[in-house]
């Protein structure tokens, strides 16, 4: 479930406000790819950070571990939500990576396109010389067969004698 931004900014510090406020919709079309990256890496360590807190609370509650620290809140709640503010805003910049991948990857893919379709076209005019061109193999041999061309009006009239032929033996009384 998503947070509301008044509910974000109770639960973090000033610097860490300013850091989610460009993880919002009008700040983060802004930021390029380089600045994302490096934000994407802060967030990840921040809710790393959270979630160590959140583990060593839960830790505490069971009496599995010894407290540490004396300033952070006794129940794991507090560290919990800062967990799921740093992980929604995590996602947020994840997902406008991805955008930007998209969009650059579309228009490589466009640019590629456009120049397959130059090349196909310069090709389908390409100026062939007239008359003779230099070889550039070895010649073919004529076959030393004769071609056959048997005219198709030929290949019926063959099929129908041999019909007739066997029809006369056929009609013949047997010895």
């Amino acid at each position: 479930m998503s947070i509301a931004s008044k509910a974000e900014l109770s639960v973090l510090s000033h610097e860490e406000q300013e850091m989610m406020r460009v993880t919002h919709h009008p700040a983060i079309y802004e930021l390029d790819g380089e600045a994302l990256k490096s934000l994407q890496r802060r967030l990840r360590e921040q809710r790393g950070k959270m979630r160590t807190f959140v583990r060593q609370k839960r830790r505490e509650a069971r009496g599995k571990a010894e407290a540490r620290g004396a300033s952070f809140p006794g129940d794991a709640e507090q560290p919990r939500r800062r967990k799921q503010v740093f992980a929604a805003a995590l996602k947020r910049v994840t997902k406008e990576l991805g955008r930007l991948r998209a969009i650059e990857a579309r228009t490589e893919h466009v640019e590629a396109a456009r120049q397959a379709l130059a090349v196909a076209r310069a090709e389908k005019f390409a100026h062939h010389p007239a008359g003779d061109t230099p070889q550039t193999g070895p010649s073919l041999k004529r076959s030393v067969r004769r071609s056959r061309h048997v005219p198709g009006s030929t290949i019926g009239s063959i099929v129908k004698a041999t019909k007739v032929a066997q029809a006369r033996r056929d009609s013949r009384p047997s010895a």
